[in-house]
């Protein structure tokens, strides 16, 4: 996983309330243990015509003005419906560094901040500021400051956001919950060798 602290990017929106983790990621495309190659199954169905491999050019993610997006803007509850880690990393295969919106589905945000997905909680007004900046400028640009837990709107204003201690951690140093036990392998062992004479009791 790579490190994480700051992100500065121009923004694109989906304003759509309950967007769930089948219209980010299909089922369909569950079969594979690869993140390589998911970017373009992204939204899939909103993203193509039913050949499924025409660009549908009325999606907000096929128009060239917001090609290079790094930030999305979503509606409420984004990321309900069923888990997938497969939907963080289409996220991440189409160039998001992170999603903002007013709530995310606890699996969902769960599943981003363990691949280095970040997701920005911010209220209803910044929120509806973000979907009109982004409709009225593709090049409007937003910063995320990982440690400060802020994000900066282009008129300068800072919003915070919230983000536990841990999943900071992980963000900041580019580990994963299995990279994070890992790196306390010596701990561990030297706990071990000062321990030898522990007696295990079962009941």
């Amino acid at each position: 996983m790579e490190k994480l602290s700051q992100i500065q990017g121009s923004i694109v929106s989906i304003p759509m309330n309950d967007i769930d983790t089948d219209q980010i990621i299909p089922a369909r495309f569950l079969k594979v243990t690869d993140k390589e190659g998911l970017g373009k199954a992204a939204f899939c169905d909103w993203r193509y015509l039913e050949d499924g491999e025409t660009p549908n050019p009325e999606f907000i993610l096929n128009k060239p003005a917001y090609a290079g997006a790094t930030v999305l803007v979503a509606g409420d509850n984004f990321g309900c419906g069923s888990s997938r880690e497969h939907a963080p990393w289409a996220l991440m295969g189409a160039g998001f560094k992170a999603v903002i919106s007013t709530d995310f589905a606890d699996i969902f945000r769960n599943n981003a901040l363990k691949n280095g997905l970040l997701p920005v909680i911010v209220d209803r007004d910044t929120q509806q500021q973000l979907f009109s900046l982004a409709d009225e400028d593709p090049n409007t640009t937003v910063s995320v400051d990982v440690e400060a837990q802020t994000l900066t709107l282009p008129d300068g204003r800072e919003v915070g956001f919230p983000l536990d201690g841990f999943s900071k951690y992980c963000l900041l140093n580019g580990v994963d919950q299995l990279g994070y036990l890992l790196a306390l392998d010596a701990e561990v062992t030297r706990f071990e060798a000062n321990n030898r004479q522990r007696v295990v009791t079962t009941a």
